[in-house]
């Protein structure tokens, strides 16, 4: 069995191996069948986001960040979900994911719980002594019952009025050791409402901080999905033209290997602030990872969405970034899939993908261009 051979064997998965031994294929054209069994590259991309979809979001920042670097790795190589250590890090995922989204709740409600089981306290404290107080009232009331006035009533009266004072006495006492630890835990509740509304805050801050990627301001690329799918809704519904544009600069790694990542990341964040300010209010931009970015231009014309992407790429071309001693300029493609609701049927990830396409051909034909495809 040559070497050739042999190292295709060794990328096949542990179940094809064991088709391989089974049906003694010992050469690789026999393997073709085998090979054909394979699920199309399309439906494992679509797989791959289902997935990631299926464990995102979670409560734990920690966790999402996490899981969003391993899937921004299988996306580059969409092989990689057959690899046994891949796939072995997305159940460990999906453990960690249910494990620390039940710490953060255990975390963010054990006051809760404290004050519930502190109530409870009160409360049957309360019960007792309030059942404590109508025993001795309802002993004083039998005696009183019992009492002949025409047998020494006056002297036995005298003695009950005082029972009934010592019984309204201790019943005094007890209630009112009752409502100050009730008092005490109205103020408890009070506190315990101040933190749930600063916990409140901190998630919403959170959650508008996890929406933004903290280099350029613009939404992150789960943000960016989740906006777009909102809106697209009543787009269809008022049957809006709209644009998928995807584009991300040209010759990129040799910014970083020539002047060095703090003057790419200055790229990057110039590059943002030209799209943000090429863009109307309603239009929606994110970045997609790495030198990517995305935009959503809405009720918009082609020719109109063509017009805004030629200007997003003028204005990059004329940047001059200055990072430190280093001065240079930076070029774009860009890639634009043009739809109408009542006509697309496509999802938001098989429209980025036709953008996706009309970049590459951008890129093909020379780069610092721009390339639309519409539907």
């Amino acid at each position: 069995m040559d070497s050739t051979f042999q190292n295709i064997l060794s990328q096949l998965t542990e179940q094809e191996k064991s088709e391989v031994a089974l049906n003694k294929i010992d050469c690789p054209e026999k393997l073709i069948p085998l090979l054909l069994k394979r699920v199309n590259p399309k439906n494992v991309k679509t797989l791959a986001n289902l997935i990631k979809r299926s464990v995102l979001p979670s409560i734990c920042p920690e966790t999402d960040n996490e899981i969003d670097k391993l899937f921004s790795e299988i996306e580059k190589n969409i092989n990689l979900l057959f690899d046994t250590d891949i796939q072995v890090k997305i159940g460990d995922f999906i453990n960690k994911r249910f494990e620390r989204d039940k710490q953060v709740v255990i975390e963010r409600t054990s006051d809760i719980s404290k004050l519930v089981l502190l109530m409870e306290e009160y409360i049957n404290e309360a019960i007792s002594s309030n059942g404590s107080g109508s025993k001795n009232v309802l002993n004083i009331k039998e005696k009183i019952a019992a009492i002949s006035i025409n047998e020494n009533g006056l002297e036995t009266l005298a003695k009950l009025q005082d029972e009934l004072i010592n019984a309204a006495a201790s019943i005094e006492k007890e209630m009112n050791n009752v409502t100050n630890k009730l008092q005490s835990g109205k103020t408890k509740v009070q506190e315990l409402e101040e933190k749930v509304k600063t916990l409140e805050d901190e998630l919403s801050k959170t959650k508008t901080e996890n929406m933004k990627d903290h280099l350029t301001g613009l939404l992150t690329r789960r943000a960016f999905s989740e906006e777009v799918r909102k809106i697209e809704k009543a787009f269809t519904r008022t049957k809006s033209q709209y644009a998928v544009v995807f584009f991300d600069l040209d010759h990129f790694k040799n910014i970083n290997d020539t002047y060095g990542h703090r003057s790419g990341d200055v790229a990057i964040e110039l590059v943002a602030n030209s799209v943000k300010t090429s863009l109307c209010d309603n239009d929606i931009a994110g970045r997609y990872g790495g030198e990517e970015f995305m935009v959503f231009l809405s009720d918009i014309t082609q020719e109109n969405a063509i017009n805004i992407a030629q200007r997003v790429r003028k204005n990059i071309e004329k940047l001059l970034i200055l990072n430190e001693n280093h001065t240079f300029k930076c070029t774009c493609s860009i890639g634009i899939y043009y739809t109408q609701p009542i006509q697309n049927t496509l999802t938001l990830e098989q429209m980025i993908e036709k953008a996706d396409q009309a970049l590459y051909e951008a890129k093909h034909n020379g780069r610092n261009r721009v390339v639309c495809t519409s539907y």
